[in-house]
């Protein structure tokens, strides 16, 4: 055994999915295959794994048993479990994390999003072990350990950012482009005195750095959808609003686990209010005008330019005067007219960041 990889039990009564897990984990992982939970039960009493991915429907024991069990002994219960099933309704995957799960992938998965996923927890649970052993650490280590903590949120946010974007493909190096966006609205707001007490106790490194994970909760939508060339249906569309919720599930996880808290509560307003519009017409809440958090109103505005000058499987990208005038026009409907004021002020400086990331990408810089 490779001492220094970490140790996956995959748990499922079905022999295919365990082969496919097995081949799709193995090259970066120690990985064990049980085929029900008593025999995991048995196993953990000598080798304890670093994750267990559990399989919700098997006979004699399913998954919830065997995780109320796990959760309530000493020696288990820290261990991060995910659950992998074919169910798809919202009761059984509430049921799963409401019993201790930290994830919820459907069946049938594809091996590097189930690769992806294991490593951002796998990341998340290191941060947390991290930030015991700093509380615990004597006071002339707290630069060093504050400085290794800084470097591990910062390896996270990249990594759950690199997992939407390797999910949905289609929108390669969005991420990077809104927050420079962002960056960019919000150097003009402290410029112009737009909402400047609003923005006055932010800490703006920490906003930009949380706008990475503006759409992790694309994670949750199937492939099909998100990568789908076409229009969407109705139902399908239903789905894709889904991510705002489901992101905000995503980074209260985290937060039960750090006490860094300044730049998820970011995150949490950026991912949930990101598509929220002026006029109340938006998701998830409806929320309307001044309702509708500064952080939300901001991303509105870099994401849905960006989404006009990128092109797309189903449409070509949009010119930049073009994607302006359309933004223009949404004054006080999708976006804060004032926002939209300030733009429109600094809209070259926004096409200036959108020629340097085409040539880049281009040039392979």
């Amino acid at each position: 055994m490779n001492a220094e990889r970490k140790t996956v039990f995959l748990v499922d009564d079905n022999i295919t999915n365990l082969t496919l897990g097995k081949n799709a984990l193995t090259g970066h992982y120690n990985v064990f295959t049980l085929n029900s939970g008593s025999r995991l039960l048995k196993m953990l009493e000598k080798n304890l794994p670093d994750i267990i991915l559990l399989d919700v429907d098997m006979p004699e024991m399913d998954g919830y048993e065997v995780i109320r069990i796990l959760k309530n002994k000493k020696d288990t219960a820290h261990i991060p479990v995910i659950f992998l099933t074919a169910k798809t309704d919202d009761q059984s995957e509430l049921m799963g994390l409401s019993l201790g799960a930290i994830d919820y992938i459907t069946k049938p998965f594809t091996p590097l999003l189930l690769l992806k996923r294991i490593e951002v927890h796998l990341l998340v649970e290191s941060q947390k072990k991290e930030l015991k052993n700093y509380n615990e650490s004597l006071q002339e280590m707290v630069n060093a350990k504050t400085k290794m903590v800084v470097e591990l949120k910062n390896a996270i946010l990249k990594t759950m950012a690199e997992l939407v974007e390797c999910r949905d493909d289609v929108t390669g190096g969005h991420i990077e482009r809104t927050q420079n966006y962002l960056a960019l609205l919000i150097d003009a707001m402290q410029r112009y005195g737009i909402y400047k007490d609003e923005i006055a106790p932010w800490d703006i490194g920490l906003v930009l750095q949380s706008a990475q994970l503006h759409d992790v909760g694309k994670i949750s939508i199937r492939d099909n959808i998100l990568q789908k060339p076409g229009k969407l249906t109705v139902d399908e569309f239903e789905e894709i609003k889904a991510h705002t919720v489901f992101g905000e599930k995503v980074i209260d996880r985290i937060r039960e686990g750090t006490s860094e808290q300044a730049f998820l509560e970011h995150a949490k307003i950026l991912v949930s209010a990101h598509h929220e519009k002026w006029d109340g017409s938006g998701y998830p809440r409806g929320l309307k005008g001044l309702d509708i958090p500064l952080l939300g109103r901001l991303m509105a505005i870099v994401d849905v330019y960006d989404a006009l000058v990128s092109e797309r499987p189903y449409k070509k990208a949009f010119p930049h005067e073009e994607a302006v005038d359309i933004i223009i026009k949404s004054r006080g409907s999708h976006f804060d007219p004032v926002l939209v004021d300030l733009f429109i002020k600094i809209a070259d400086e926004f096409k200036s960041v959108g020629a340097s990331a085409q040539y880049e990408a281009v040039s392979g810089l």
